[in-house]
C-alpha cells in the first residue's frame, strides 16, 4: 500500500488548499466533515475552506449537521436581520440541547463573525445564509410553528394546536413518545402532515419569503422527527435513514428557495458516501450519498478529516457532561495509522480521478468519534471500515490535533435527545 505520500501535499496554511478548490470547480455542492464533533483543527479547517469558497467561488449557503430552531437564530444574526443578535455568539451561547459543543464553540462564533462581516458589505439578497438540517427539534420547531402561525396565519391556528395537543401527553420525551407509538401506531404524523400541506398549498400574501420558508421547515422538521422518533422501535438503522434523508430533503428545499451554491457541515459519517463503508451492509444510507445519487457525482464534492492523536471534548456516554479526552495514537494497520508512517505531517489528499495508489481503495479502519467517545474501545471499536477513494473526493490528514472549546457547560435541566446512534 504504498505511493501516499506522493499523494498527499502539506497541509500548512489556506494557499494549501488550492489543489481542492481546483477539484470543487463549478460543482454546486462541498459537504465537508469532521472526524469529531469536539476537535479545533477538523473546525478551523473546515472554516477556512468555506471562507475561501464563499470569498473566491460564490458559494451562498452554510447549511449544518445542527437544529433548525437554534440555527435560525444564528442566521438572523449573521445576515443582520431585524431581531437578530448583533453578535453571533449570543445566539450560539443560547443552545441547550446536549450535546452544546458541537455549535456553541469558539470556532463556530469565529466562522460566524467573519460571515457577518463578509454580509455587511453586500445586499440582503446576496449575503450568506446559515441553517440546519436535523431533525432532532421536534417540540422546539412545533412551538416556532404555533406562534408563526397564531400571528400569520390565524385561519390555520386550530390545526396548528391541534398538531401540538397530539404530542403534549410525551412531555417533550421522544423516547416515550417512541415507546408510546409500539401501542398507537397511527401517532400524531396525519395531523402534521397536514398542517404542512396547509401551509404550502395555501400561501399569504405578503408574507416574508424567508420567514414563511422557515415556518414551513419547522413544518417539515416536526413531520421528520415523528418519523424519526417513530422509526426508533425498528431499530437503529431505520432512524438513521430517516435523519439523514430528512436532511437531504431539507438541503434540497433550502437551494430551491434560495438558488446558492452549498457548503454542508456535517461528521463523516454523514458526509462520506456511505456505500464505501460497511454501513451499506447494516442496510443505512447517507446525505453523501444521498447528494451523489440526487446531483450527481460532477456537482458534489465530499470531503472528509483524518487525525492520528490528540484530544477532543465528548461525552463518555449519552448525555453525560462534556470531557476533554486525550485521543491516542491511530490503530495499527489503520487509514490513520498508514498516513502517520508514510506521511507523517498534515497533509491534504485529493482522490485522483483516473490511475491512483492502491491504498485508497483498500478497506482500511478509519477512525470516527462522535459525541460519544471511550478512547478504551480503541483495539476494537471507534472505526468505519472504508475504501477512501470511494467514500471521499478528497482528506484533510492532521498529525495532532486539540479539543475545541466550548461557551459553557451544559446544565443539569438540558434536554437530551434520545440516543439512537451517537454521531
Amino acid at each position: 500500500m504504498g505511493g501516499s505520500g506522493e499523494w498527499a501535499r502539506p497541509l500548512r496554511d489556506d494557499a494549501d488548499l488550492d489543489p481542492l478548490l481546483e477539484r470543487i470547480g463549478d460543482a454546486r455542492f462541498v459537504a465537508v466533515g469532521e472526524a469529531s464533533h469536539g476537535t479545533h483543527e477538523y473546525y478551523a479547517w473546515r472554516a477556512a475552506l468555506t471562507r475561501r469558497l464563499v470569498e473566491e467561488r460564490g458559494f451562498g449557503l452554510v447549511a449544518v449537521e445542527g437544529d433548525w430552531p437554534d440555527c435560525a437564530r444564528a442566521d438572523r444574526s449573521v445576515r443582520l436581520r431585524p431581531g437578530g443578535a448583533g453578535d453571533p455568539r449570543e445566539a450560539l451561547d443560547a443552545i441547550s440541547r446536549w450535546p452544546t459543543w458541537m455549535w456553541a464553540n469558539d470556532d463556530v462564533v469565529d466562522s460566524l463573525r467573519r460571515l457577518r462581516a463578509w454580509n455587511a458589505d453586500r445586499p440582503e439578497p446576496d449575503r450568506v445564509r446559515f441553517a440546519g438540517l436535523d431533525v432532532y427539534s421536534l417540540w422546539d420547531s412545533m412551538h416556532e410553528l404555533l406562534a408563526w402561525v397564531e400571528e400569520h396565519e390565524p385561519d390555520h391556528a386550530a390545526a396548528a394546536r391541534r398538531a401540538l395537543r397530539c404530542f403534549e401527553p410525551f412531555g417533550e420525551d421522544g423516547a416515550e413518545y417512541a415507546f408510546a407509538q409500539r401501542f398507537a401506531p397511527a401517532a400524531c404524523e396525519e395531523t402534521v402532515v397536514d398542517l404542512l400541506r396547509r401551509l404550502c398549498e395555501e400561501r399569504g400574501e405578503g408574507d416574508d419569503p424567508d420567514d414563511r420558508f422557515a415556518a414551513e421547515q419547522n413544518a417539515a422538521v416536526v413531520v421528520g422527527a415523528e418519523r424519526y422518533y417513530r422509526a426508533m422501535i425498528e431499530g437503529s438503522a431505520a432512524s438513521w435513514n430517516v435523519r439523514d434523508v430528512h436532511m437531504a430533503d431539507t438541503l434540497d428545499r433550502l437551494v430551491a428557495h434560495t438558488g446558492a451554491r452549498t457548503v454542508v457541515w456535517a461528521h463523516n459519517t454523514h458526509v462520506g458516501d456511505a456505500r464505501a463503508t460497511d454501513m451499506a451492509d447494516a442496510g443505512m444510507t447517507n446525505l453523501g450519498q444521498l447528494l451523489r445519487e440526487r446531483h450527481g457525482t460532477d456537482d458534489v464534492v465530499l470531503v472528509g478529516f483524518a487525525g492520528h492523536r490528540g484530544g477532543v471534548v465528548a461525552g463518555r456516554e449519552w448525555g453525560a457532561q462534556m470531557e476533554r479526552m486525550a485521543v491516542p495514537p491511530a490503530r495499527e494497520g489503520s487509514l490513520e495509522d498508514l498516513l502517520h508512517r508514510e506521511v507523517g505531517h498534515d497533509a491534504l489528499v485529493v482522490v485522483p480521478r483516473g490511475d491512483r495508489p492502491g491504498w485508497l481503495d483498500a478497506r482500511l479502519g478509519h477512525r470516527a468519534i462522535g459525541v460519544v467517545y471511550r478512547p478504551e474501545r480503541e483495539r476494537w471499536g471507534n472505526y468505519v471500515p472504508t475504501v477512501v477513494g470511494e467514500r471521499y473526493d478528497a482528506l484533510l490528514y492532521l498529525e495532532e490535533t486539540t479539543p475545541l472549546q466550548p461557551l459553557h457547560l451544559e446544565r443539569p435541566d438540558e434536554h437530551v435527545p434520545p440516543m439512537a446512534h451517537a454521531v
